[in-house]
């Protein structure tokens, strides 16, 4: 049975992002602990950063924690200061995207939680994109899973191809 604790200082980091805007540190937190039904990350950004694009979601839910630092929540077309001890709901719901941008001088520093469903569909309001995603929540990358990204004007009628 894996140990179901973990210190915070012995979370290991990976870089991820592209780009001037995207770059973050993430330090996997569930999987090492055996979480199940939830997913949990720690996050870092440096000044100026963000870890991923301003979206929404259809079926998960997240909520961040900020442990550390300040910057700016980007939520349903507003901006709301941040700062060490703020909790930040994001509910699945296509009207609510959401991102946290480190807009200050120093490292901001949070926990991201979110539901472990198999299936979402999630929206990009600043590049018009949405994405369509079915497989492993601890594992992404498992096969036989499924990612799609497009933009609604490249869509498709139901019978192309078919007739």
């Amino acid at each position: 049975m894996q140990k179901p604790v973990i210190n915070i200082d012995e979370l290991e980091y990976k870089t991820f992002g592209k780009g001037e805007k995207f770059r973050a540190e993430r330090a996997p937190v569930s999987s090492r602990i055996g979480a199940k039904k939830l997913g949990y990350s720690v996050i870092r950004l440096q000044p100026g950063k963000r870890a991923w694009p301003y979206h929404s979601h259809y079926v998960i839910e997240e909520m961040i924690y900020i442990l550390s630092g300040t910057g700016t929540l980007r939520h349903a077309g507003a901006e709301y200061p941040v700062r060490a001890g703020d909790f930040i709901c994001s509910p699945a719901d296509p009207e609510q995207p959401h991102q946290v941008v480190n807009t200050s001088e120093g490292e901001l520093c949070y926990i991201v939680l979110s539901t472990q469903d198999p299936t979402d569909v999630f929206l990009y309001p600043d590049s018009g994109k949405y994405g369509v995603w079915h497989g492993n929540a601890s594992d992404p990358s498992a096969s036989p899973s499924f990612l799609v990204f497009a933009r609604k004007d490249t869509a498709v009628d139901y019978w192309d191809g078919e007739v």
